[in-house]
Formats: C-alpha cells, sequence, structure tokens
C-alpha cells in the first residue's frame, strides 16, 4: 500500500502546488460522475455565492482554482457530501469518513499547518480549503459528519432545492470552513466548543470535539443557529441524537453504524480493528484515531472496502 504523503505548508494555495496531481486526479473522477458541464456551473454559482456572501477562504480558493487549471476547484469546496461515523472521549477522537467520490481515500494527504493559535494537522486533499477532521496537540481533536436534510412535506427534489435557496440567500459559513477557523483561531477545547456551538453555519452539521482532558468530549449538533450538546463520552453517525429533530439519516446504515460504535468504543485499541461493517461500507474513505493530548495519530485511505493506503502511525506536525 503507498504511504499517505505528508506536507508541511504555510498555505492551501502550497499544498494544492504540491499535491496537484492528486487533486487533478479527484477532478477527474468528479469530472466522470458529475461531467464537465455541471463542474463549469457548479463553479460559477459557487463562485457568486462565496463572493456576494464575503466568505473570508474565497481568495484561496480562487488561487487553488487558478492553480489546478480545471472546471472543479471552485464547487468541490463546497460539495458538503460528507456521510460519517465518530465516537470521543476526551482524549481521544474515532472517525471514518464517507462519501461516493471514488478517488479520496487513494489521494488523502497530511498538512501540517499553523495558525493564530498555533500548529495543527489537518487531514485532508490537495486543493481543499475546509477542515474536516483535523487534531492540534496540546489543544483539541475535531471531526464534522453531514446532518440529515430537513424535511417538509415537499418531494426531496425540492426540499433539497429549498434548502439550497436558503443557503444562498445568506452568508454564514459552510461547516467545513467554521472546523477550519476553529483550528486556526481557538486556543483551547473550551474556545473550540464554544465556536463550535455559537458561530452561524449555512446547513446542519455534527462536530465530534476531544480535547486533553479525560472530561473534554463532545458532540455538537448544529443547525444554522441553534446548538445542542451531548458532553462526555459519545458518538454520532448521520441522525439526529436529540428528540424532536427530524430528517432522514445520512448514509449507510446510519443506526447501525452508530451502534457498532457505541458497542466498540470501550474496547478500542490504537488500531483500525473497530472498522468493519456496517461502519465499513462501499462509499468509506477514510479512518483516523486522534489523540489530543499527545499528539497520537493514525490514518487509512479506503476505496471499495478496502485499505488504498499504508497505515500512517505517528504524531501530530508540531512547529
Amino acid at each position: 500500500m503507498p504511504d499517505i504523503p505528508r506536507y508541511r505548508v504555510a498555505s492551501t494555495a502550497q499544498l494544492a502546488r504540491a499535491g496537484r496531481p492528486a487533486a487533478l486526479a479527484i477532478l477527474a473522477e468528479a469530472r466522470r460522475v458529475y461531467t464537465a458541464p455541471a463542474l463549469r456551473l457548479g463553479d460559477r454559482l459557487s463562485r457568486q455565492w462565496l463572493e456576494r456572501s464575503r466568505n473570508p477562504y474565497r481568495g484561496e480558493i480562487a488561487e487553488i482554482a487558478r492553480i489546478l487549471g480545471q472546471p472543479g476547484g471552485w464547487l468541490l469546496n463546497l460539495s458538503y457530501e460528507w456521510a460519517c461515523t465518530s465516537a470521543v472521549e476526551g482524549p481521544r477522537l474515532g472517525r471514518t469518513l464517507d462519501w461516493k467520490l471514488d478517488g479520496l481515500g487513494r489521494h488523502v494527504a497530511l498538512a501540517g499547518f499553523v495558525g493564530p493559535a498555533g500548529p495543527y494537522e489537518s487531514v485532508t486533499w490537495p486543493g481543499f480549503v475546509g477542515v474536516t477532521t483535523a487534531l492540534a496537540q496540546g489543544r483539541f481533536a475535531g471531526a464534522l459528519n453531514q446532518a440529515p436534510m430537513p424535511r417538509t412535506r415537499l418531494p426531496l427534489p425540492l426540499d433539497w432545492l429549498r434548502l439550497r435557496l436558503g443557503v444562498w440567500r445568506g452568508d454564514a459559513l459552510p461547516p467545513s470552513h467554521l472546523l477550519r477557523r476553529v483550528f486556526d483561531q481557538a486556543a483551547d477545547y473550551q474556545q473550540a466548543k464554544a465556536m463550535l456551538a455559537e458561530i452561524p453555519v449555512c446547513l446542519p452539521v455534527f462536530y465530534s470535539l476531544a480535547g486533553v482532558k479525560p472530561d473534554e468530549s463532545c458532540i455538537i449538533e448544529r443547525t444554522p443557529r441553534g446548538a445542542f450538546l451531548h458532553e462526555g463520552r459519545a458518538a454520532i453517525a448521520n441522525h439526529w441524537l436529540t428528540p424532536g429533530l427530524t430528517g432522514a439519516p445520512r448514509g449507510y446504515d446510519s443506526p447501525g453504524r452508530l451502534a457498532l460504535m457505541e458497542g466498540q468504543w470501550d474496547g478500542l485499541g490504537w488500531d483500525f480493528d473497530w472498522v468493519k461493517p456496517p461502519i465499513l461500507n462501499p462509499d468509506t474513505r477514510l479512518s483516523v484515531l486522534a489523540d489530543a493530548a499527545s499528539g497520537r495519530l493514525l490514518v487509512q485511505g479506503w476505496e471499495g472496502q478496502r485499505p488504498a493506503t499504508a497505515i500512517h502511525h505517528g504524531d501530530a506536525i508540531r512547529r
């Protein structure tokens, strides 16, 4: 199995340059699945929304789009389609990330950044400016999961359109951009938790957060302007834990994945023996274990329910 590439970079644009072949391979797969005209249309709409909403990362995305030189760079930075399984118990976080786009497991990268609050390591892809999973040794580890889509009595396509129109009219941060801001700016677990619970987001999302102490862990279920916290040891898949919040579960067997993760957590070792069906499914692209206190990090990419990379064993990059 190939090793996961590891970069020390000053910016996401530098990562895009260093990992351009991997980024182009992901774009080629997206073009195969969604077609080039759809990517060009998505780029145009994504750029218009980022500029109108004055998104703080729009300049980075524009530079990345120029570096890649192919349609899709704008759109894939707003393709909030992640479906995941996560669990936390301070100081440890475990997660898998599922998505239907092939190549994300094969082309995963580790990128060490330094924000105003200090260094952190993002489990990411060249060309992506947000954060879906990251570890800041001595501060916290965090990840995001896709939340259910709010439903009405309308057909599913109309509900999807209604939700996107609401996003189009607003200017709140995409969920992965908020997690990026937290790793850049939050000095510790408590500050990270407050930011993830209070700063508006453009779509519902689940955040998993683990600090450096045994009592520092939580799941944060977010609506665009509300938050529901589950403190202590907890797990999440892609359906609401909070009673009264409704929406169809996302991804492959969300209740089954959650039950398996909860059942395995007590005996979880420092390995990926817990990545098995239904947590492991045809859409699984990534598995991660992160320890915020020690900085220990375990990462593997997956494609077609098979390992696509060697397991990365190491400590988070420190500057």
